[in-house]
């Protein structure tokens, strides 16, 4: 059995159960909101942002999470807000049977587009 690998975002929504869907482009409309100039890809199999070049966030479905992956300063910058979630190093999932923070995720978002920003005004 061949494995579809999504080409893009709108593939990768499209794998996914219809309620994954509708949040995870729920979920993709928050980041394009918060940084316009996003370029959407896919990497690691997963839906990503990247700005100016370098990675903002990524983003996936699982059977009882949806995931986000930023780094982990992001994490510990959030580490109180994140703290009642499952987390990785620089990863947290939030479960489906809850609601999804989107506002937690904007907060995020805004936060590591800033930080891409300072370090390459530093460059």
């Amino acid at each position: 059995m061949e494995i579809h690998k999504p080409k893009n975002i709108d593939d990768y929504i499209l794998l996914q159960d219809v309620h994954i869907q509708l949040l995870l482009e729920q979920l993709r409309k928050t980041i394009k909101q918060c940084v316009p100039e996003a370029v959407e890809c896919i990497s690691y199999a997963m839906p990503a942002f990247k700005l100016n070049g370098r990675p903002l966030v990524y983003f996936g479905a699982a059977k009882k999470h949806i995931g986000l992956y930023a780094t982990p300063n992001v994490h510990d910058a959030f580490r109180d807000r994140l703290s009642t979630y499952k987390q990785g190093k620089g990863s947290v999932q939030f479960p489906l049977n809850n609601i999804i923070p989107f506002d937690l995720i904007e907060e995020m978002v805004i936060f590591k587009a800033e930080e891409i920003r300072k370090s390459q005004n530093k460059e």
